[in-house]
């Protein structure tokens, strides 16, 4: 029986499915390696690093190390807007955090660049909830003793934003 091939185990099977998830720092790594990212987590996971509010507003661009070193290095973060004098007083916060999510002394500072971001993170849509009619009713028996048409309309849309979720109150 020696002739005999044995069944190749699961991890060594070539077909089957597999999530993409874990091919995606292989494949992304050349890419990402060229711009000095020791690893593609710092780019897909800024947010869980930095905080998404911080994440909303800046963008690592390029982690550069000395010299034969894989620590001690310098990441460049493109900041939109006013937060570069807020992320600078929040530099050792922040080198930190990424240093804990490396699990080393990684990144010793921080080289902030104020220049838009390249592409603007997509927010978390809500979803806009029609307000219950009962409610709409109690509000609306509420508003009855205001005379002025025009305030009275102002209450009316901004009591129907509250109370279906809706953060913007659209004139109408």
């Amino acid at each position: 029986m020696s002739g005999q091939r044995s069944k190749p185990k699961d991890s060594e099977r070539r077909g089957g499915v597999r999530p993409v998830a874990a091919a995606l720092p292989k494949i992304a790594a050349k890419a990402i390696g060229k711009r000095g990212f020791a690893e593609a987590a710092l780019i897909t996971e800024w947010a869980t690093i930095v905080g998404r509010d911080l994440a909303l507003v800046s963008q690592p661009e390029k982690l550069a190390f000395p010299r034969g070193q894989r620590s001690n290095g310098t990441l460049h973060i493109r900041v939109a807007g006013g937060v570069a004098t807020e992320l600078q007083h929040l530099e050792p916060q922040v080198v930190a955090r990424i240093n804990g999510h490396f699990g080393y002394g990684a990144i010793a500072r921080l080289k902030l660049t104020h220049a838009p971001l390249r592409q603007t993170p997509a927010r978390p849509k809500r979803g806009i909830r029609k307000p219950n009619p009962k409610d709409h009713k109690a509000l609306h028996d509420m508003l009855g003793d205001v005379e002025d048409d025009a305030i009275r309309e102002a209450l009316e849309r901004l009591g129907t934003a509250i109370m279906s979720g809706d953060a913007e109150v659209k004139k109408s």
